[in-house]
């Protein structure tokens, strides 16, 4: 299955220096080269921003008939209910719509970050990012990636 995964990693709504839609647009466009390459399941981090907006993008298509799964891989079950109204919903949704939920820590721990974006490159042959620079997870994730052979596409 990995040679047919692909997952996403990028900044939180915070740290764009692009708008909502503009980053949505990008993720819709690199999705769609992703399925025409032949991928057909995408992973989610699940964090608020690129990774929820990559989710719902990949479930829109999956509704509409694509032939699409998705895997949602939290950090820690109730990684959500410290967020506001309108990400908490939307992360339950997904979770709810996802095709499976992996779980990468059984609770919070000072590493449940780290592990969730290693295992979803591990489980990943690309990595769709958002990334407009800076220090922080998304930076980590792709210099993870690079270390493990794994190629990724900027959105």
């Amino acid at each position: 299955m990995q040679e047919k995964t692909c997952c996403f990693t990028g900044h939180r709504p915070e740290k764009l220096t692009a708008t909502e839609e503009e980053v949505k647009t990008a993720l819709e466009k690199a999705i769609q080269a992703a399925i025409s390459d032949g991928y057909m399941v995408f992973i989610s981090g699940m964090a608020r921003g690129t990774d929820l907006w990559a989710a719902e993008i990949v479930l829109g298509l999956r509704d509409a008939g694509q032939p699409l799964r998705l895997l949602c891989a939290a950090p820690y079950p109730g990684f959500e209910q410290r967020w506001g109204a309108r990400w908490r919903d939307c992360a339950r949704r997904v979770l709810a719509a996802a095709d499976q939920v992996h779980f990468v820590s059984p609770g919070y721990a000072g590493n449940c970050f780290r592990l969730r974006n290693e295992w979803m490159v591990d489980h990943a042959a690309r990595v769709i990012a958002v990334y407009h620079g800076g220090s922080g997870g998304t930076r980590n994730t792709l210099r993870y990636a690079a270390a493990h052979g794994v190629p990724v596409v900027r959105a």
